[in-house]
């Protein structure tokens, strides 16, 4: 792979990720000089995890690697994997089943990681300590030890890690700008966020099922408990259905609040940080006993919510599954000493934006806000993240500060869960005052696929 670190060190010896700074609103549809030197000589890309996220998470990666392997615990997943690479690339690549055949590969520089939640930290882990660089969708983690376990792993290996945040690059850089806005004082001291993050379904019992003969049911389950497959009229415990089950997932909770409450903390200063209460609501579609859903057979997490998360400078955080009362949809409101300001995905709202016609921002505020580099067009994640491999500098959606958002997600589930408030300290990074809260942190894991990282 010399060939590959050769031109590593002449793109970060020319500057290539010297962007100019520019005006708001921004497009962008030309790629940086290192990126343009990497079509004609890509970095070799090991896809892990190829279900319906993969369809746009692969293409994207594909723009500026090489996919030699596609891997996937079922047989139909790899098939269209498989089948998506040569559109893309105009040939047939290795599909494999076990992602560790993926990282014993010396041959691969980068992998994308677009498994079910549950599997995300091991593979992440076992990614960095083989010398990859990783992008792996959100939410990151499954537990809040998770996240300190990949922080640690990353610092030891010095690998490149993006979070598949995207928010934070693309979606018309509306949520960008608002950050730009706010870091610009425009509405003042940021008070209060809201985030509206929508509720998860209800299932009601699904039956028992076989397990699919192309799906390695043991496999897919990981460390989660081995228990019956279940299927019946698109109900399942497996594939995108996954996020309806805390032993996968976290409802909404983390799947939406994954993109929605790392913006808010991103926006109120306080993505390095975490709050030092947690509290809330919730409806379940099925009862629980010590945090322990009491039923088996179907979806449990959270429909209904409100959660409030207090920081020790006063900042409010709240997280509900529906606003519409309070007269907005799925977004963030921010609420400042000098006005407020909302953002989702199709507006950004308020008195400082109307504001910009006569007083734009700075020429360089989305720079700034974007850790000095600069978005562009609609694969602007992705981009940023190959970037950022050139140059080994953090990613625009980094581990520690994505660790922080998940955290307060997490505190989120598990005080629901338990019904009753929590203490959190966000210097030690541990529930005080309740020992059997402070034991969801983390989770049982099946033989075989433990976690060998020590906190």
């Amino acid at each position: 792979m010399s060939h590959r670190r050769d031109r590593r060190e002449f793109l970060r010896s020319t500057g290539a990720a010297a962007l100019a700074a520019v005006s708001m609103p921004v497009v962008f549809p030309s790629l940086s000089p290192a990126l343009a030197r990497m079509r004609s000589d890509k970095l070799r890309l090991g896809c892990i995890g190829t279900g319906s996220r993969w369809d746009g998470v692969g293409p994207n990666a594909m723009a500026f690697a090489d996919c030699v392997v596609v891997c996937d615990a079922d047989g139909r997943h790899r098939a269209k994997a498989q089948q998506k690479v040569r559109e893309v690339q105009g040939r047939d690549v290795e599909a494999v089943e076990d992602y560790r055949s993926v990282l014993d590969r010396d041959d691969i520089d980068v992998v994308t990681i677009v498994t079910p939640d549950h599997w995300h930290t091991k593979i992440a882990i076992d990614a960095l300590r083989a010398g990859k660089d990783v992008y792996c969708e959100k939410p990151l983690t499954l537990t809040i030890e998770e996240g300190k376990q990949i922080i640690k792993v990353l610092e030891e290996t010095g690998r490149v890690f993006q979070v598949g945040t995207q928010q934070r690059s693309e979606m018309g850089l509306l949520f960008l700008r608002a950050i730009a806005i706010i870091q610009d004082g425009r509405i003042g001291e940021v008070r209060k966020a809201t985030c509206a993050v929508g509720g998860a379904p209800s299932s009601g019992p699904i039956p028992k099922a076989n397990v699919p003969s192309e799906l390695n049911w043991d496999l897919w389950l990981g460390q989660a408990p081995m228990v019956d497959y279940r299927e019946a009229q698109g109900r399942t415990r497996c594939h995108y259905e996954f996020r309806w089950w805390y032993e996968y997932s976290g409802g909404k909770m983390t799947d939406w609040g994954a993109h929605h409450v790392d913006i808010a903390q991103w926006g109120m200063g306080l993505d390095h940080t975490g709050p030092v209460s947690v509290e809330g609501t919730a409806e379940h579609p099925v009862a629980y006993v010590n945090g322990v859903p009491q039923a088996d057979d179907q979806y449990n997490t959270a429909t209904k919510f409100e959660i409030q998360c207090r920081f020790a400078g006063g900042q409010e955080l709240v997280i509900r599954d529906d606003a519409s009362d309070l007269g907005f949809d799925n977004g963030v409101l921010f609420e400042g000493s000098q006005g407020r300001l909302f953002v989702n995905r199709g507006k950004l709202t308020g008195k400082a934006v109307d504001e910009l016609a006569d007083r734009p921002l700075p020429e360089d505020a989305i720079t700034k806000a974007y850790k000095g580099k600069t978005p562009q067009g609609g694969n602007a994640h992705m981009q940023n993240f190959f970037e950022c491999i050139e140059t080994r500098e953090n990613p625009i959606s980094d581990v520690w500060t994505h660790h922080r958002a998940m955290t307060t997600c997490h505190l989120a589930n598990i005080a629901i869960r338990l019904g009753r408030p929590l203490k959190w300290n966000p210097e030690t990074q541990h529930i005080e005052g309740d020992d059997a809260a402070a034991a969801w942190e983390r989770r049982t894991q099946r033989a075989g696929y433990e976690i060998d990282v020590q906190i």
